[in-house]
Order: C-alpha cells, then structure tokens, then sequence
C-alpha cells in the first residue's frame, strides 16, 4: 500500500534526524533502496560510531511483519552487531510471538511506534 511506504520512508527520516546525536554517522536506505550495504543487508538505517557499525534498524508497518521477514531478522541478527526493530504498537505480541519462534526474542531490541490522529 501506498501509503504505508510513504509512512515507513518518513519514519525511517524521523529516526534519522532524531539518533543522529548519538552516532557520529547514520546511513539511510529508504523502501526498496540498496544504497547503503551492510554484510550483504540493506537494513533501513546503519548506526556507526567513528566509521563502527553499532546497531542496523529495520523499520516495519503491518504489512511488512511475517514469518519470511522474521528469517531476514534472524540473518541480520547473526551480523555482530545490535538489531533494533520499529514495529507499530499494535504488532507487539505477533512480532514478539515470531522473535521467539526463531529464537531472537533475547537478541533483538524492539521500538514502538502508535500514530494517534484525533479530531474534534
């Protein structure tokens, strides 16, 4: 959908901007791009410290989350270094359920995230 990938690409920019005090370099890969390599990955975002992978984020929305993209989770996970999800909310407990059917559940760091849109 659409509008999914336009949500995903302005959260993985979001979450660009708002770790980049923590990490002196951050690169992007937006929906579909294969700009920035990883071990062979194209993870959404890689976070170095002075030219050192740290951590890959991988952005995900609902339709994006199954058990194939928990396999993906599980290889990038295997990459030395921390893997941190950004899941909706309301995907907590299926994503939590495929972490720990692939065994992950105690080597991934998951993010949340909930758009709230209320009008009078």
């Amino acid at each position: 959908m659409e509008s999914e990938k336009v949500f995903h690409n302005w959260l993985v920019t979001h979450l660009q901007n708002r770790l980049s005090r923590q990490y002196t370099e951050i690169t992007c890969n937006l929906d579909g791009e294969e700009k920035h390599e990883f071990e062979g990955f194209y993870p959404d975002l890689i976070l170095k410290n002075y030219g050192m992978a740290m951590a890959v984020v991988e952005v995900e929305t609902e339709e994006t989350i199954n058990a194939e993209k928990a396999k993906h989770w599980k290889s990038l996970s295997q990459k030395g270094v921390k893997l941190i999800l950004m899941i909706p909310e309301k995907a907590r407990s299926k994503v939590t359920g495929l972490l720990w059917d692939m065994g992950l559940a105690a080597d991934v760091a998951v993010g949340s995230y909930d758009l709230r849109i209320n009008m009078p």
